[in-house]
């Protein structure tokens, strides 16, 4: 046996998402294309969505360098007709849907205050919005294959109460809410759903904030006992764990993935 196979037994395993589908919003960049990487490493047939579309054919031919099959449908999903448009595309080219990770978001981080009707507009179409109409446009699919597994990207800030993201967190916490509900309503038809909650993550954007506004970042970051922001990988992680068969009793939770900077 190699020294891999022996450090990480589970490598030799089949890969958990084979002959699945997954939607991946918000897949331009950042923690949307890593979670969208992992997914097709997984085994998962991809379609992907995001409201940048160069960004996005940037992405899809990443995915495709691994070799796997992935559709790509441009547009702001806060608008219905455009995440059923989405759907639609996915549906017609791999005949199934099994996976939802509802990633596109990006709040307008101000102090409540400097907030305006249009920035918050934004924030609650982007992060919330966004969530509902996807789910609305995959569930019924998912119902009647009797399998699903829905991943919404919320925001360990929610409970933080992290400074300056009062409305991101109400549009964030909003989703966390719909999480425990839609659970409940569709635990009998064998679709789970669950929100992976990061804090601070190490996205290109995060990096780039550090560059000009280094302060700014070590006070989001002060908040985290492991004294760093996590890594996408991390946050892809979990995700693809709550999107596989293994956690099929994990359903109607908010799992935080956050250094340790809100505990139970």
């Amino acid at each position: 046996m190699s020294d891999v196979a022996q450090a990480a037994p589970w490598a030799t395993r089949a890969r958990p998402h084979e002959g699945r589908v997954a939607v991946v919003t918000g897949a331009a960049r950042g923690i949307g294309l890593e979670i969208a990487l992992r997914l097709a490493r997984d085994g998962a047939r991809l379609a992907l969505a995001d409201a940048d579309a160069a960004g996005l054919a940037a992405s899809a031919q990443a995915v495709r360098e691994l070799g796997v099959e992935v559709v790509a449908e441009a547009g702001d999903l806060a608008q219905e007709s455009v995440a059923n448009a989405l759907f639609a595309s996915t549906l017609a080219a791999f005949g199934r849907i099994d996976i939802l990770v509802n990633n596109a978001g990006g709040g307008v981080i101000l102090p409540f205050l400097e907030h305006t009707p249009l920035t918050l507009k934004q924030t609650i179409d982007r992060n919330l919005w966004t969530v509902i109409w996807c789910c609305r446009a995959a569930l019924p699919t998912m119902k009647q294959q009797g399998y699903g597994r829905v991943v919404i990207l919320g925001a360990d800030s929610v409970m933080s109460g992290l400074w300056d993201h009062a409305a991101y967190n109400a549009a964030k916490g909003g989703a966390h809410g719909l999480t425990t509900g839609l659970a409940r309503e569709f635990a009998r038809d064998g679709i789970t759903v669950n929100t992976v909650a990061p804090c601070a993550v190490s996205t290109p954007q995060l990096v780039e904030l550090n560059t000009k506004d280094p302060a700014l970042v070590d006070r989001f970051v002060s908040i985290i006992p492991m004294g760093r922001a996590a890594e996408m990988a991390e946050v892809a992680s979990m995700v693809s764990y709550v999107a596989s068969t293994e956690a099929s009793f994990v359903t109607g939770q908010v799992i935080s993935v956050n250094g340790g900077s809100t505990m139970p």
